[in-house]
C-alpha cells in the first residue's frame, strides 16, 4: 500500500481553478478545445504507472489522482488527495466541492480503477509534475495569470 497526505487543498485548486468563473472548480464550462482535453486525459492514463512509481520511491509531495464522477448523464471531475493506491485502483478523498454533482461530497472517500482515472498530480522542488489538463484550460485564462500556472509546470 502506498499512501501520501496531499499538499493544502488550494493548490489543487490552484492547477485546476474554475478560470475566474463562478463555478465551483470541478465545472469548466467551454472555452477550451475538447480534443486538447482529450489527448491530456488520454496522456494521463498513458503515464499513470510512471506517476505510480514516483509515489513508490517518495520523489516528491501532494500526490493526487482526477476522477471523473458521472450524474444524471454527466461528468464532473474531482481531484482525489490523499491518495492511496493497490490492486490496481486509487482510493483518495474528494478535494472539491461538487458543482452538480449531487452523488458526492467533499472529504468523501472515493476509489477509482487505475484506467478510469483523467489526470494525476504531485509536486517536487516546487514545481507541479502532470495535471496535464490543466494546459487546455490556460487558454481561458488572462495571459498573466496563465503565465504564473505555465511557471509552476514541470514540463510546461
Amino acid at each position: 500500500m502506498i499512501k501520501y497526505l496531499s499538499l493544502p487543498l488550494a493548490l489543487f485548486f490552484v492547477a485546476c481553478s474554475s478560470c475566474g468563473k463562478s463555478d465551483p472548480d470541478t465545472l469548466v464550462r467551454g472555452g477550451y478545445d475538447e480534443r486538447e482535453m482529450d489527448a491530456a486525459i488520454a496522456r494521463a492514463r498513458k503515464e499513470v504507472d510512471a506517476f505510480i512509481a514516483e509515489m513508490e520511491k517518495g520523489n516528491g509531495e501532494g500526490f493526487a489522482v482526477k476522477a471523473p464522477i458521472e450524474y444524471q448523464g454527466q461528468t464532473e471531475h474531482f481531484w482525489l488527495t490523499d491518495v492511496v493506491y493497490r490492486n490496481g485502483q486509487f482510493e483518495g478523498i474528494i478535494g472539491n466541492e461538487p458543482g452538480m454533482a449531487k452523488n458526492v461530497r467533499l472529504g468523501q472517500k472515493w476509489t477509482i480503477k487505475k484506467h478510469e482515472i483523467s489526470d494525476w498530480m504531485y509536486m517536487r522542488d516546487e514545481k507541479m509534475y502532470g495535471n496535464y489538463t490543466m494546459r487546455p484550460l490556460l487558454k481561458t485564462l488572462p495571459p498573466d495569470e496563465a503565465e504564473e500556472y505555465r511557471k509552476m509546470l514541470a514540463n510546461p
